[in-house]
């Protein structure tokens, strides 16, 4: 099932750090923010997971939960999320079952190859279970600002 604004997000079961379990339903009555990412320790998702590491308070008071999101392993994402100090929980879909259900694995040239990669794309879903505003293909640079301004703006019309 695709993924369509203003609609339920499909269901779901995954892992994140911590021993969390997330699925659709974990967080109904929170607003949530799921990043999608390429890799664990690239400079891009460095960049990116630092920017929501250091607004993460503001995301909160907002009314936010923070995950991020790519197809490394748990051991990966532990040490990654410590490395940086994460105060989110990272989710690992190492078979890639959000990353097709959410429409974020690509084709990709990489050194001339054709490979599959994760396009980086942030979801924002309303505490009612709808996905409320996405972002795809998306660039580091000030988007972090972008998705922390939805969060706001959904907390007022609330």
């Amino acid at each position: 099932m695709a993924i369509v604004v203003n609609k339920p997000i499909p269901e779901f079961d995954a892992n994140a750090t911590g021993g969390l379990k997330v699925s659709n339903t974990s967080h109904l009555g929170h607003v949530l923010v799921m990043y999608f990412y390429p890799k664990d320790n690239t400079p891009g998702c460095t960049t990116e997971a630092m920017q929501f590491r250091d607004r993460y308070k503001d995301f909160e008071k907002a009314g936010a939960t923070v995950f991020g999101v790519s197809r490394d392993n748990m051991k990966s994402h532990d040490e990654f999320k410590a490395k940086l100090e994460l105060p989110f929980e990272l989710i690992a879909d190492t078979e890639e079952k959000m990353c097709h259900m959410f429409g974020v694995v690509k084709n990709k040239i990489m050194y001339g190859k054709k490979v599959k990669g994760i396009e980086r794309s942030t979801f924002l879903i309303g505490a009612d279970g709808i996905l409320k505003a996405e972002w795809r293909g998306l660039k580091v640079p000030g988007h972090v600002d972008d998705v922390l301004k939805a969060v706001k703006a959904l907390k007022k019309a609330a």
